[in-house]
């Protein structure tokens, strides 16, 4: 029997041990089986059409040479493979081993079929088909090689277009590739960079950045972080690392390299610290707003509850603002406003928080108060300064104000129990005259008159 209609008259057989072989592939998995049988049926069936027609002797020099094609004006099923398996993510050796089983499959059930002592046409049977498997495997790989090669320079036009840094890492932090977006960055040509670590090149984020690297590689896993880059203008920068996974036989999957790709966000964060600012600070004093401070106080607790500390609350009211604000107009209550903050804040510790609670009401919360005599002189201090004449508008206006006290853990234990207390407190030393302080405490409320220095 003749190799070419061997091939046609098992055609089923051949294709079912080419399957057989190709599970053995993990990268096959990618493949659907029918487009795998299509195109061994199609290369089979072409070579086995081959094998029919007599050859030249210059088509069988260049055939020997690999230079004679089947048919030069179309895409051939081998030239499909080629591409198909490139996308279906196999190796090389991964796409000619599956032409190497096809030589050995074919050859193999062909010679338990015929008896070569009486075939004379079997060696050149079997000489045209090693060539045209040679041509196949060609044919293959040039195309695989093609859309690699094509590949790779879309891959570099993208990267190189990218605004985001885009860098491939080794799993010791060397860098093995960084696009244009990533040398500007740095402010350094790409051979400045390529087989440097972060720690070569003197980035202050090189410790951070080599420890989420160390992550990646002994977790197989993504990560994403920020960093500062300091060295440039500053810039904030998000990123995210990936892991490239290689496989070799029956070994766990290892990390061959790490790609990360980093994008500026100053802008964006220095948007998101504004919004946050805002939320959180009074727009005219830029002193904490009520928001803040209870957060702040309720930090303060629970130290203070570890450490078995105590934490005072005063609520402030200014006694004489509203005649000064519809006097002089809301320009000027506004400058003192921000003059009366400046003041209290000067009273003070910077551990101490104080904070605009709207109006003409602030609130001051002082931390690890070791006795009460503490409280009472900065409640003296805060009165006596805001006593002094302010400068408004170049006008000199007085004001006062009245305090109430409330301390943790005597008067209340939530921050809006004390800032409550404190507030009642307060009403206490205006309906005492102004200008007082009047402490709550568990047993009673004790007023003392201050006298104005």
């Amino acid at each position: 029997m003749k190799l070419a209609d061997f091939i046609r008259g098992n055609i089923e057989i051949l294709l079912l041990e080419w399957d057989k072989f190709a599970l053995s592939i993990d990268s096959a998995n990618n493949l659907d089986k029918k487009g795998r049988r299509d195109h061994a049926r199609e290369m089979l069936m072409a070579i086995a059409a081959d094998l029919d027609k007599p050859q030249t002797e210059a088509q069988q020099i260049a055939r020997s040479k690999g230079q004679a094609p089947f048919d030069p004006d179309a895409d051939t099923a081998a030239e499909e493979h080629g591409v198909d398996r490139l996308t279906a993510g196999f190796t090389i050796n991964e796409a000619v081993s599956e032409y190497r089983a096809l030589r050995v499959n074919v050859l193999r059930l062909w010679m338990k079929e015929i008896d070569p002592a009486n075939s004379p046409n079997c060696l050149d049977d079997i000489l045209r088909f090693n060539e045209a498997i040679d041509q196949s495997l060609d044919e293959s790989l040039a195309s695989y090689t093609n859309e690699k090669d094509m590949d790779t320079r879309l891959l570099k036009t993208i990267l190189s277009a990218s605004t985001d840094q885009t860098f491939v890492l080794d799993p010791e932090g060397r860098f093995l590739y960084v696009n244009a977006a990533t040398a500007d960055l740095f402010d350094r040509p790409h051979y400045q960079i390529i087989g440097k670590t972060c720690f070569d090149l003197g980035f202050d984020f090189a410790a951070s950045l080599q420890r989420n690297l160390l992550q990646v590689v002994s977790s197989g896993e993504s990560y994403r972080g920020e960093f500062s880059y300091t060295l440039g203008a500053g810039q904030q920068l998000e990123y995210i690392l990936s892991p490239v996974l290689v496989k070799e036989g029956d070994h766990p999957e290892m990390v061959e390299a790490v790609v990360g790709i980093a994008r500026d966000i100053t802008l964006r964060k220095a948007a998101e610290d504004q919004s946050w600012h805002q939320a959180n600070f009074d727009i005219l004093t830029d002193l904490p707003n009520r928001r803040l401070f209870m957060d702040r106080l309720q930090q303060d607790l629970r130290h203070a509850e570890r450490a078995k500390l105590s934490i005072a609350v005063m609520f402030i009211d200014l006694d004489g603002f509203k005649e000064v604000n519809d006097s002089m107009g809301h320009e000027a209550g506004d400058v003192l406003l921000r003059l009366v903050a400046q003041r209290i804040k000067d009273c003070v510790r910077e551990s101490d928080t104080v904070a605009r609670m709207g109006g003409d009401e602030f609130t001051v919360a002082l931390n690890e108060i070791s006795a009460p005599e503490q409280v009472m002189a900065v409640a003296k201090k805060i009165t006596t300064d805001l006593c002094r004449p302010f400068s408004v508008l170049d006008t000199l206006v007085q004001i006062s104000a009245s305090v109430g006290v409330a301390t943790y853990p005597f008067d209340g234990l939530a921050p809006e129990d004390l800032v409550n207390i404190a507030d009642q407190a307060m009403y206490e030393a205006k309906r005492a005259g102004r200008n007082q302080v009047a402490l709550a405490a568990h047993t009673s409320r004790l007023t003392v008159s201050i006298e104005q220095s």
